[in-house]
């Protein structure tokens, strides 16, 4: 019996995308999976254009709906309560799957028990046509957020006892923009593994709108989430400067800020 896989995906003003994004669950060549998707009171026509495709895929699609806006983090609770998986997989609205990646995941985690999660380096793509790769380290440590995430956190494939242990994504003010970051400090300070496929299985939406949602306030959040999770994981009070990243990033130029990142990411393909 194949291990069934539930893909929570929070949607919110995604006409746009959406349709390729479901479009790219159902190519997938695994076919033992669930989409769980949860509209965070969308003022387009998001819910209708998820609507038709749960008609049509009663039994693949499930729908879900938030009676007013919560934000990302309450959304996938809301997706991770109805979820049936042994396996959670996410993805984001805007971006796309590659054939194999539900496979390639699913055949990871069953060879490695010791390993809760999976996820994989990813393509990014910015919609005028040119794209890069962009990897993530192999097998990442708890001292990696020092720097950052782990994983590109829609890439993620994990265990669903480990998401129950960890009460699913801690919806606070100060995870607005750092739910994923949050979660992973929990990860680790529960012993939790996690492994990176260097190849890329997904293919990731990056635009200048993704750095204009950067906001101070969020900046902030995020800073304390860091700072939270250095005396969690008992980091060294030297590592603590590195908290204030979020700030520091928030003042610069959008449109400096991602040529920075295309700049760091064609530095570790050399």
């Amino acid at each position: 019996m194949t291990a069934k896989v539930s893909i929570i995906m929070g949607i919110y003003n995604c006409a746009q995308t959406l349709p390729t994004a479901i479009d790219s669950v159902l190519a997938q060549t695994y076919t033992n999976w669930e989409l769980i998707m949860c509209d965070d009171g969308s003022k387009d026509n998001t819910y209708e254009i998820a609507k038709s495709y749960q008609r049509k895929y009663p039994g693949k699609i499930v729908l879900l709906k938030n009676k007013e806006n919560k934000k990302l983090a309450a959304t996938l609770n809301y997706c991770l309560f109805v979820a049936t998986g042994e396996y959670i997989a996410r993805m984001d609205a805007d971006d796309e799957n590659m054939p194999e990646r539900l496979a390639r995941e699913v055949a990871f985690l069953n060879k490695h028990p010791e390993i809760t999660c999976v996820g994989s380096s990813v393509i990014v793509f910015v919609g005028n046509g040119s794209e890069y790769i962009r990897l993530n380290k192999g097998n990442p440590k708890n001292t990696c957020l020092i720097h950052g995430a782990p994983c590109a956190h829609p890439t993620i494939m994990m265990r669903k006892a480990a998401y129950d242990k960890l009460h699913g994504y801690r919806s606070v003010p100060e995870t607005m923009r750092a739910e994923d970051i949050d979660l992973w400090f929990r990860f680790f300070r529960e012993g939790f593994t996690v492994h990176n496929i260097q190849e890329p299985l997904y293919r990731y939406r990056e635009t200048i709108s993704d750095y204009k949602k950067r906001t101070m306030k969020a900046a902030i959040g995020t800073t304390k989430v860091f700072l939270g999770g250095y005396r969690m994981l008992h980091y060294p009070i030297y590592y603590y400067p590195y908290a204030f990243k979020p700030i520091i990033a928030a003042l610069i130029p959008k449109k400096l800020m991602q040529m920075y990142h295309y700049y760091l990411d064609s530095r570790r393909k050399k």
